[in-house]
């Protein structure tokens, strides 16, 4: 693993730190408010460019774009333009939070590292700094810090950007971010500070372990790529064997000696297994052309994967209550999450790649066991229409019945199908009724969304067998449904799972609200990289093709969020 320390040593240049007595000098603190006006020698500087800045709506120093432009103005409009880094306590604190940065991923040039370490070594190579040397160098350290926060609370990337529809809003309530900024250099723990505004989540914390664990990999040369070649078995001799041993003794698979054998041996299939479990591939030991491909992928791509999930996790691991549900749409599976930890998890199957599942957040309020299933205008116009102009007899199969606006059975051979091509023009529902064959199967899960998306059951149960599950229109059919019924409901004296299965057996259809106290968040989410709760990381494919963008996005330029990141306090 980095330490702060080993990363302090791979820096190139000689940062902000060791400071020289004649400069100490300059950076003293100058006492009250007025004092420091009267001796600043950069104030008049200071105060220029913030003019310029009034005026022009932008600052550039040094090729420096000073991004956080109202906090920075704010900041020093408050302190009557003198500098505000004169304790070099806060700036030892900077610069530790801008190293300490990489190890989230991200890169500390996006802070004005290089800039700041040539300005420092030019106001230390002078006996008396020039004015606007200590200016400049004052204005960037705010402006670093501002971008540091930025980052640490909302991420590099804009999720609003990449999705509109994005509902998963995390903004700081009640705060004045010039008095913060201000607030945290004079605290004089100025890292600890901003370490405090990164996500605490435990799976944020190990993912960053597990950057760090790939990053030593990088560092000493990677591992070896398997080559392709025809399928291994179990007992098998084959000359890549060796090779693969010593993959995955690099990436924490295998455990055992290292040895020049070119038998794939039980203990290496062993290996084999974890490896397939942590990449989501069928546990089978058979080393096929699905796990051949993950063993292909060197390690920079997984640490640029690892490194979008931190972005995701900067966005939503902020504001989540102590109790949720979490379906992660990358890796089919849904989680629940109490206090923290991982109290269960089923599979999932979630949308196909053309009809993907959104990622938002909203509330679960309501469960409905026998439930009926109402065809919604996506799969009308693209299934439903086109089949029944050609089969009519689909309805009878799939026990669809015909209902006007008015809720009255339509008999299916008096409409003419051939009219209708698109949802907006048909006059008609088509709805199955509750049964073992229904879409939706015995029972629902319902919480509001524009997407008409919800969990429930399913009629085909094979799929869960499959590795990869995509096989929805946009729901997400869970594999456990009655289990998670009893564990949502939270009683399991007045609703074990037990009552649930009675209701069914009923055919009664019977909606079961959530008391007030104990509806859920749940949040659909996709990851393609988590740290697991048996401490190996877990990547998963990129189904939907969304990691390109943050990854582009996050070696970018700095941008700012077009939503405000403060909002007024809550009442």
């Amino acid at each position: 693993m980095f330490s702060f320390a080993q990363l302090r040593l791979r820096t190139r240049a000689r940062a902000f730190l060791a400071v020289s007595p004649a400069l100490l000098v300059s950076l003293m603190p100058l006492g009250a408010t007025s004092a420091r006006a009267q001796n600043d020698p950069a104030q008049a500087i200071i105060l220029g460019r913030m003019e310029q800045l009034r005026t022009v709506g932008e600052l550039t120093i040094r090729d420096q774009w000073v991004a956080a432009e109202h906090v920075v103005e704010e900041l020093y409009a408050n302190r009557d333009f003198t500098r505000a880094w004169t304790d070099p306590q806060a700036l030892e604190g900077l610069h530790r939070a801008v190293l300490g940065m990489k190890l989230d991923g991200l890169d500390p040039e996006d802070y004005h590292q290089a800039t700041l370490t040539q300005l420092y070594r030019e106001m230390e190579a002078s006996r008396s700094p020039d004015p606007e040397m200590l200016a400049d160098f004052d204005i960037l350290a705010t402006d670093a810090l501002a971008r540091l926060i930025y980052h640490a609370e909302f991420g590099k990337v804009d999720p609003e950007s990449l999705d509109p529809h994005w509902n998963l809003i995390h903004q700081l309530e009640g705060v004045e971010p010039g008095l913060l900024i201000q607030e945290i250099i004079d605290s004089g723990e100025v890292y600890e500070r901003v370490e405090s505004h990164k996500p605490q989540d435990r799976f944020y914390t190990d993912l960053k372990q597990a950057l760090a664990a790939y990053r030593e990999i990088e560092a000493a040369g990677g591992w070896p790529i398997f080559p392709d070649g025809p399928s291994i078995e179990a007992g098998a001799s084959d000359p890549r064997i060796p090779m693969l041993r010593e993959q995955l003794s690099v990436m924490g698979d295998y455990s055992g000696p290292p040895s020049d054998s070119t038998v794939y041996d039980e203990e290496l299939v062993e290996a084999v297994k974890l490896f397939q479990h942590r990449h989501g591939l069928p546990t089978t030991g058979l080393i096929g052309s699905m796990t051949m491909a993950a063993l292909s992928v060197p390690v920079e791509k997984r640490i640029e994967q690892i490194r979008v999930n931190l972005v995701r996790g900067r966005w939503i691991l902020h504001d989540l209550g102590p109790r949720f549900l979490v379906v992660n749409i990358a890796a089919f599976t849904v989680y629940l999450i109490s206090d923290g930890e991982l109290i269960w998890e089923t599979r999932a199957q979630v949308g196909k790649t053309y009809r993907k599942t959104p990622v938002f957040k909203s509330e679960l309020r309501y469960i409905d066991v026998n439930p009926t299933w109402t065809v919604p205008r996506t799969i009308l116009e693209q299934d439903m229409l086109p089949r029944l102009k050609e089969d009519p007899s689909y309805l009878q199969q799939k026990g669809l019945k015909v209902l006007d606006r008015n809720g009255d059975e339509v008999d299916p051979a008096t409409v003419d199908w051939s009219r209708y091509s698109t949802a907006a023009g048909f006059p008609y529902l088509l709805r199955q009724g509750p049964g073992p064959s229904n879409a939706l199967g015995r029972i629902k899960f319902m919480f509001p969304n524009e997407y008409a998306i919800f969990l429930h059951d399913t009629p085909s149960r094979n799929l869960f067998e499959q590795s990869e599950r995509a096989f929805s229109s946009g729901c997400v059919r869970v594999e456990n449904p009655f289990t998670l019924a009893e564990l949502l409901m939270d009683d399991p004296e007045e609703w074990p799972e037990a009552r649930f299965l009675e209701i069914m057996d009923s055919g009664e259809t019977k909606s079961i609200f959530l008391p007030a106290d104990k509806r859920i968040p749940v949040l659909l989410l996709y990851w393609t990289a988590e740290a697991g709760v048996d401490g190996h990381l877990h990547i998963r494919n990129d189904i939907y093709e969304r990691d390109a963008a943050i990854l582009a996005g996050l070696d970018g330029e700095f941008t700012v969020r077009a939503r405000p990141v403060t909002a007024p306090p809550s009442p």
